[in-house]
């Protein structure tokens, strides 16, 4: 019973059990009800309210609410720093307000949905490593499922993976001692767990046919595990948008004085232009998933045309939050790039205005470019050339980053340490993807190549070089300021090394066999392309990968124990965050942090320090 009641004390656990709870209530709920009137057994509206009443009970369970209910009865609450936090592993488990403990337990979490992600594209990689059907024998719907589960899955992590590079750091880097709401960034987080298991779950109510989309009319009349998916990732949306909003106003308010906002250090500046897009553009997704829930709940007609709905109007909503979605994945990796380059070149970050500038022209002009997905959708033809401008426009701020990363490459001190080399692998996939997005990008021909799997090695290529690498590169970067010991960097290399030439190969390949007629979402092709020898290759590049991704895992958690203990400024950084043992203190910092010079003066002759604290205290920073 004792070891019940300790399992039972852990947060995680105890949530979970609620949401099942609840989940069951809210199911039987609409049962009762539909029985007391004498009506049939319809299951749809049980799950969708059985699934909404599991999330709030898992935030109830989890004592997410406990403290605004006190308030509201007029009891007095603590300060969140004030509020004593279980020691050790079992912090990570439950609530926690402070800062550090929510960034580990967001990129913990963005690692594991990226695990289950990828479990799913490997499955589907063995189903088209040759043409014909292996696994998938008169089970069609579950390969589009798990099409759908790997992209939205995948989505979901480097979202959660975004807000842990934000929460971890950009207090750290502005001098402050924790985010602005510290019970929102806790609730924002712990919504996305009942998200992931909603969206998870709709694998056993008969998965769902659309992919990651979710576009009506075939979403309307889909399985029912299709309902369990918009409820996830409405729900996620809420935590997106939560995490934003504290974000901005962290960076807006408690700013160390003296840091304007040209002195910030340059992740600030990405974390502030990706938060702008969750802010004011998650709401969109949602309402378009929202909107189809009701039409199949309650016979609302908005995008069945049978109905007098229109599915265009789906895209167009859809749309205009998903493309500035991108931007929401690599602006964090952009700033991560920018951040550490200077580290390991030795030289000052050139254009740092104009690298800071242009995150914001880029949150600005994504919001100008969504119906580039839609030039063969049947949308107005007199819309397409404007859009098509727009979305080359965009072109414009992401090649002044790429220049400026250049510019401070040339002539630099290069050390390649296992972040740098994540660091320039993103540039160079990166600098891939960028430059097979154009031709999506012109209407002539994005007419041909829509929907093939160009657009599939296109959009990998985005993501990994965009978001995946630079995620890498700060996991190895922050980690002895983390936990205090570093990672391996044998085995980081390893690591390295494994997964650059295999993505290229994999990414390369999907672009190959879609210019060959591959398209996507479909569980066979036609053995008359050619292009068995090429998805072969895609398929082993793709188990490579998870390979490296696996020497990843294990590294992170032996390194956690054992790895090499790191003191003092293991990077040579002129970052404040490494004005503080390692792992960071509960409060961060034990005196103001005053700033004193540039945050990327590096190797400049004479050049003070970027910060120091206000009072006497050893600085280990290095000013070359």
């Amino acid at each position: 019973m004792e070891t019940l009641k300790k399992i039972y004390s852990i947060g995680l656990v105890r949530g979970l059990l609620w949401q099942i709870l609840g989940t069951a209530l809210g199911f039987a709920f609409i049962m009762l009800i539909r029985a007391i009137l004498g009506l049939e057994v319809w299951l749809e509206p049980a799950w969708v309210l059985g699934g909404v009443v599991g999330a709030i009970f898992f935030m109830i369970g989890l004592g997410a609410f406990t403290d605004w209910y006190r308030w509201a009865r007029g009891e007095e609450t603590p300060e969140p720093d004030e509020i004593e936090e279980p020691a050790g592993w079992r912090r990570y488990l439950g609530l926690s307000f402070d800062h550090k403990v929510i960034g580990i337990q967001y990129a913990v979490t963005s690692l594991v949905l990226l695990a289950v992600g990828g479990l799913f594209v490997l499955t589907m990689r063995v189903e088209l490593a040759q043409s014909g059907i292996q696994v998938f024998k008169d089970a069609f719907v579950y390969f589009n499922t798990l099409i759908g589960l790997h992209g939205i899955i995948l989505i979901g992590s480097m979202l959660l993976g975004g807000a842990a590079i934000g929460n971890y750091t950009v207090p750290l880097l502005i001098g402050a001692r924790d985010m602005a709401f510290p019970r929102l960034n806790a609730f924002a987080f712990w919504l996305a767990v009942p998200a992931a298991v909603l969206i998870l779950f709709s694998l056993a109510l008969g998965g769902f046919e659309t992919g990651w989309t979710g576009y009506p009319p075939l979403s309307v009349v889909g399985p029912l595990g299709i309902q369990t998916f918009f409820i996830g990732v409405f729900v996620l949306g809420w935590s997106s948008i939560l995490g934003g909003l504290n974000i901005i106003a962290t960076v807006l308010r408690m700013r160390t004085p003296g840091m304007t906002l040209f002195r910030m250090p340059i992740l600030v500046w990405g974390m502030l232009a990706t938060t702008i897009i969750t802010l004011t553009a998650t709401q969109l997704i949602g309402l378009s998933f929202q909107m189809t829930l009701f039409e199949r709940l309650l016979n609302m007609s908005f995008f069945t045309p049978a109905g007098g709905g229109n599915p265009i109007l789906f895209q167009h909503l859809f749309w205009f939050y998903s493309h500035p979605a991108v931007y929401v994945f690599v602006l964090p990796g952009f700033g991560i790039i920018s951040e550490l380059l200077p580290v390991f070149v030795r030289k000052p970050l050139f254009g740092y205005k104009w690298i800071a500038l242009s995150s914001l022209g880029i949150a600005v002009v994504g919001f100008l470019v969504w119906a580039h997905h839609m030039f063969t959708s049947g949308m107005e033809e007199y819309l397409r050339v404007p859009f098509m401008y727009s979305t080359l426009l965009v072109a414009v701020p992401t090649g002044v980053k790429v220049f400026s990363w250049t510019a401070t490459i040339w002539m630099g001190r290069l050390r390649f340490a296992t972040p740098m080399l994540f660091v320039t692998g993103a540039l160079i996939i990166f600098l891939t993807g960028g430059l097979t997005g154009p031709p999506l990008g012109v209407v002539a021909s994005d007419l041909h190549m829509h929907d093939t799997y160009f657009v599939v090695g296109h959009f990998h290529s985005t993501m990994f070089g965009g978001y995946v690498f630079p995620f890498f590169a700060a996991i190895y970067y922050w980690f002895p300021k983390a936990t205090g010991r570093r990672m391996n960097e044998m085995w980081g290399k390893v690591h390295f090394w494994l997964m650059f030439p295999a993505f290229l190969v994999m990414s390369l390949g999907q672009m190959w066999a879609g210019l060959m007629g591959m398209r996507r979402r479909i569980v066979d092709y036609d053995p008359a392309l050619g292009i068995d020898g090429i998805q072969m290759a895609v398929t082993i590049a793709g188990f490579v990968i998870a390979l490296s991704v696996l020497i990843f895992f294990i590294n992170l958690i032996y390194s956690v124990r054992r790895g090499e203990v790191a003191t003092g400024n293991v990077w040579e950084s002129r970052s404040p965050e490494w004005l503080v043992p390692s792992p960071t203190p509960v409060h961060n910092y034990p005196a103001p942090v005053q700033v004193i010079g540039e945050p990327y003066d590096y190797g400049l002759p004479g050049s003070p320090g970027y910060v120091q604290l206000s009072s006497p205290a050893p600085n280990p920073q290095a000013g070359d």
